[in-house]
């Protein structure tokens, strides 16, 4: 039985690109609504609204996380914890493009070394749907390190 699930969100923008504004909401509302602006998109520093590229991040950040976990445990070495961070790197210079994606994983996972753990990392980075959805248009890569007691 195959499995099929939509998500949805909405977005609403007033105003030019470079001074607009405008909000995200998820229709599941799980996060509050959410200013989104192009500053936030193109100077992160001190801004307090977030950006299409920040959502992506979180989204790949937690799918990448799904997907590792599901990969040890078919291991046979579950994860007891997994920290993730995604930074996507959006950039303008003859048009605007989402350029990079860069996973940071470090893992506790109990009876796995460091290269099993690199391997298991590398392997979720080409399996989640984010990073097949990014796929040739979009360099996705994946930096793994296991924790140590």
């Amino acid at each position: 039985m195959a499995i099929k699930a939509a998500s949805k969100a909405q977005a609403t923008w007033q105003g030019n690109l470079a001074e607009g504004k405008g909000r995200v909401r998820m229709s599941s509302n799980a996060a509050p609504e959410m200013p989104v602006s192009w500053e936030a998109r193109t100077n992160r520093e001190g801004v307090s609204t977030t950006s299409p590229e920040e959502l992506i991040a979180a989204a790949h950040a937690a799918c990448f996380c799904m997907a590792l976990s599901n990969g040890l445990n078919q291991k046979g070495t579950p994860p007891r914890q997994l920290d993730v961070t995604a930074t996507c790197t959006f950039e303008v210079d003859q048009g605007a493009s989402i350029k990079e994606m860069h996973l940071e994983v470090v893992g506790d996972v109990p009876g796995m070394d460091e290269a099993a753990f690199k391997e298991a990392a590398s392997a979720a980075g080409e399996g989640c749907p984010v990073s097949k959805a990014l796929k040739g248009n979009v360099n996705v890569r994946v930096t793994a390190r296991a924790k140590t007691a």
